[in-house]
């Protein structure tokens, strides 16, 4: 019932925002995402949950490859686009993770980002809405976790575009790998990949695009985390950085009996390629969580 009241309200956003001003956006977006933490509030009847319980779980989303099963909506918000730098983009990132034990000793964790793009002015004057190429990676991780968590396996590059403006219509394959640590309340790490396309339409661009991640979060007894990262990637066919940095906060809450963690996030660019976001955007995030019993 959540994801799909969240659901309906970003389509009609993105469909609204085709004809909005971008100040607008911005109110928009703000007012919808009150809206919907203010509309589905917990009851003041649950019992309580302890805690150590709560930091515990938001500890684990900090995480990428924990054991957690998580169903992240994670939108985003860029402006200043396009040739005349007056285009937006709207990107909706749906980020399901899915932990399986392989045996006792290991696990794999799938993690696969479904982007769904809404953007004006950013490829001349048109405007484009619909999904981007899939990003699909398979980590395998040891159940040892002394002195660092880590795991690694392929990614691949899905391409699902269904706007040539959207996709690279190229289809992809790569290493990835994450390690970090966890230490008291600290989160510190890099999740990285390299992506080449081995396949595809052949009058497109072939691909070859690293991703690199370091984050920093801390989260505090009452389930706040605050998260330093960058999620910048270098095109070494364009020879051109995207770097957008994150300074996020978010909060581990219960709707129910579900944790959901909801979060905010100023998101600006150090460098863009040509064409590309311009100054300080946001971000908004809506996350369940799904816990072993």
């Amino acid at each position: 019932m959540t994801v799909a009241i969240s659901g309906q309200i970003a389509v009609q956003f993105i469909m609204h925002s085709f004809h909005t001003p971008r100040r607008s956006v911005i109110a928009m977006s703000l007012v919808f995402l009150g809206a919907a933490v203010h509309g589905q509030a917990p009851s003041p009847t649950p019992p309580a949950q302890p805690t150590g319980a709560s930091q515990d779980l938001a500890k684990e989303l900090a995480n990428p490859i924990a054991s957690l099963t998580s169903v992240p909506f994670q939108n985003n918000f860029d402006f200043g686009m396009g040739p005349d730098k007056n285009g937006w983009r709207y990107t909706m990132n749906f980020q399901p993770v899915v932990p399986f034990a392989l045996n006792k000793d290991w696990n794999v964790i799938s993690r696969t980002i479904v982007p769904v793009i809404g953007q004006s002015h950013v490829v001349g004057t048109s405007s484009q809405f619909g999904i981007a190429d899939i990003v699909q990676s398979l980590f395998f991780s040891p159940n040892k976790t002394k002195p660092c968590i880590w795991g690694a396996g392929p990614v691949f590059l899905v391409p699902t575009g269904t706007n040539a403006n959207l996709g690279a219509q190229k289809f992809g394959i790569g290493p990835t790998i994450v390690v970090l640590k966890q230490q008291s309340g600290w989160t510190y790490g890099v999740l990285a990949n390299h992506i080449w396309s081995v396949a595809g339409k052949e009058s497109r661009s072939a691909v070859s695009s690293t991703f690199l991640q370091p984050f920093l979060a801390y989260t505090t007894k009452d389930a706040w985390t605050i998260t330093l990262n960058t999620e910048s990637t270098y095109d070494w066919r364009a020879k051109t950085w995207n770097v957008p940095i994150h300074f996020q906060a978010s909060k581990l809450v219960r709707i129910g009996k579900r944790p959901v963690s909801l979060g905010a996030a100023i998101r600006c660019w150090a460098q863009s390629s040509p064409g590309g976001p311009q100054g300080c955007g946001f971000r908004l995030v809506f996350v369940p969580l799904f816990p072993k019993k």
